[in-house]
């Protein structure tokens, strides 16, 4: 990410956007919120090494929020014209009061103070500078390292990057400006044999430029799509029943972030919707447990160095040594629970209004290694790889599947299974952790709830959890 030069021109001249804010309030709201974007995205498909979609697009608009009280009334619109922007305060303004006029009188005179955004990761090799010749050389590459390896015979990868500028202005005087920057390669893998049929995913991102490639090379991406496909081709199917398990590391924190911190951000606690709203202070996890938020790891998917009510990111320690310390709080989360914001007003573009949202979300390091949890189960299994799911809001229930999953037998990893799903309650799980690992790594996906989708990280060392209910075969 990069936060925009002295040269970068403004998405808003400041005079329109005190007008538009003052104008907006004219009905009687308490507070008035301009949120401007500029973005810009690229999205290339290859399959079996030929281009089937080289797309993207310009997404450019505004969006404008009013609180009357805790009351919100948004409304927003693509024409970013001075009248465009007239008609749009003139439209929330109307929505509340019903007047069929409103008045400008005093308009224009808000004094902004500008939010020195402190840029956390600057990209070096910007998606909008480099070529569209040389992402597909990346994309080449990847499946280069995936086709024809073991038993592979289809593979489709996907490049995405992202390019969002954005401007936050409000009538509490608030001016910040800001870009961001993403990029993500994602390869699917199909093993075949026979009617045997298996799939292998991965894909990694950042909020970097294509630099993150030296890092995670293409090579690196498409060889664990293939791993995954290769590994599970011939695996036999999971059994059925309550064991114990061990959940890998990166994307196996997926089970948290669902099923714990969509239940921590203000936009359920505030509606008395969440299993942990009236926990605040009291043990809820395992001692070894704690859980962290955090908006400022330098490059990651998730970071924020502005969230997208102009408020600076920080690293938010949600559970303590298994305490809870810290919900997820935007503004009118903060406003309704009473509550300190923390950072984590987040929306996917301008067409939404911001809520309360996760960033890099995950369960922090323990002092055991992996090896000394496996060791310490006599019959379980190893949930190397996380697959998708679905939760119960408020509840926490939840049914994942396992991508990569392993029987355990006397303290050491066993023959591979497929078809397995795990079954459980994010509250019980926490208190049910009984051991946590050293090896904390981080996965991206694309987190959907009220403002939309938006990148997080979701993250965790491998973790122990003493029972859990295992779908499979009886």
């Amino acid at each position: 990410m990069t936060a925009p030069t002295a040269s970068t021109p403004r998405l808003l001249d400041p005079h329109l956007a005190a007008e538009v804010l003052q104008a907006a309030r004219a009905g009687g709201a308490d507070f008035s919120e301009l949120f401007v974007e500029d973005t810009v995205n690229t999205t290339l498909r290859l399959h079996q090494g030929e281009v089937k979609d080289a797309g993207g697009g310009n997404l450019f608009g505004a969006g404008l929020r009013l609180l009357y009280g805790t009351r919100v009334v948004y409304a927003y619109t693509n024409d970013v014209t001075a009248n465009g922007l007239r008609t749009l305060a003139d439209s929330v303004a109307r929505a509340q009061s019903g007047q069929g006029e409103v008045s400008r009188d005093g308009v224009g005179g808000l004094d902004f103070r500008t939010v020195d955004v402190q840029p956390l990761y600057v990209a070096r090799e910007h998606p909008l500078t480099v070529q569209r010749r040389e992402k597909l050389a990346l994309m080449r590459r990847a499946h280069g390292a995936a086709a024809g390896v073991g038993d592979v015979k289809t593979v489709d990868v996907t490049y995405l990057d992202r390019v969002q500028r954005v401007l936050i202005a409000n009538s509490d005087g608030l001016w910040a400006e800001d870009e961001r920057v993403w990029t993500r390669l994602v390869v699917s893998a199909i093993a075949q044999d026979g009617t045997f049929r298996e799939n292998g995913h991965y894909g990694p991102g950042a909020g970097q430029g294509l630099e993150f490639f030296e890092t995670v090379t293409p090579e690196s991406v498409g060889a664990e799509a293939a791993r995954i496909a290769n590994a599970m081709l011939r695996a036999d199917y999971a059994p059925a029943g309550k064991l114990p398990v061990v959940i890998g590391n990166e994307f196996g924190g997926v089970i948290f972030h669902e099923a714990c911190g969509h239940s921590l951000e203000t936009t359920g606690v505030e509606k008395n919707a969440s299993v942990f709203a009236d926990k605040m202070g009291q043990r809820i996890a395992h001692e070894s447990v704690t859980a962290i938020d955090d908006g400022t790891i330098a490059g990651s998917w998730g970071m924020v160095n502005v969230d997208d009510e102009g408020m600076p990111s920080q690293r938010t320690v949600l559970i303590d040594r298994g305490v809870l310390t810290s919900f997820i709080v935007d503004k009118v989360g903060a406003l309704k629970t009473g509550h300190a914001r923390t950072g984590s007003g987040r929306r996917q573009n301008y067409t939404f209004a911001p809520a309360s949202r996760m960033r890099s979300t995950f369960i922090d390091n323990g002092t055991q290694t992996p090896d000394e949890l496996i060791r310490g189960v006599k019959h379980g299994l190893y949930a190397r790889k996380m697959g998708g799911g679905s939760v119960t809001p408020g509840t926490g229930d939840y049914n994942f599947a396992v991508n990569e999953a392993y029987m355990i037998r006397d303290g050491e990893l066993a023959e591979p299974i497929k078809g397995a799903s795990l079954v459980g309650n994010g509250a019980q799980d926490l208190k049910n952790i009984v051991g946590v690992a050293d090896d904390l790594s981080l996965g991206q996906g694309m987190c959907g709830s009220i403002s939309g989708s938006i990148p997080t990280d979701v993250g965790q060392p491998h973790v122990l959890i003493s029972e859990i209910t295992v779908g499979g075969r009886a």
